[in-house]
């Protein structure tokens, strides 16, 4: 049996899965929803719900199917109190996923904000790119065969 693993996606990770329900970003959150724990704070599923709405994604996907995307994350994440604002991240607005993951003792943070990859791993915790995370539970499963 494969650990609970505790994760953190960033906005662009969740709205690539949103809008592209077969691209490797899809994949990676609905592995996160299915098999480990999904970790969010007030103001990454903020941040979210403002950005799903934009109407620049009606040609991708329905506002229908993007409020039942953010309903289906924002049900099965575990919120996170924010007692220790992190502030190292050369994108301000980025700090918000760093204070979830340490906040919330994440297991890893996946972006594909290159802002964020830069500081991997970030206090010891890995910032891997959806596909990593990917690859990373496709070679646990062969291995456990």
């Amino acid at each position: 049996m494969i650990p609970t693993i505790k994760c953190v996606f960033n906005t662009n990770v969740l709205i690539s899965g949103a809008l592209f329900e077969q691209s490797i970003p899809a994949q990676a959150v609905f592995l996160a929803l299915q098999q480990h724990t999904l970790l969010a704070s007030h103001a990454t599923l903020r941040e979210v719900s403002i950005v799903l709405r934009r109407s620049k994604f009606d040609a991708y996907v329905s506002v229908q199917d993007r409020e039942r995307f953010l309903t289906r994350i924002a049900l099965k994440a575990e919120l996170v109190d924010i007692i220790e604002h992190i502030t190292v991240c050369r994108d301000a607005k980025d700090n918000k996923f760093l204070d979830v993951t340490v906040n919330g003792q994440a297991t890893v943070l996946v972006s594909g904000d290159d802002d964020l990859l830069t500081l991997h791993p970030f206090r010891t915790i890995p910032i891997i790119r959806p596909h990593d995370f990917w690859l990373s539970r496709i070679s646990r499963s062969s291995h456990e065969m």
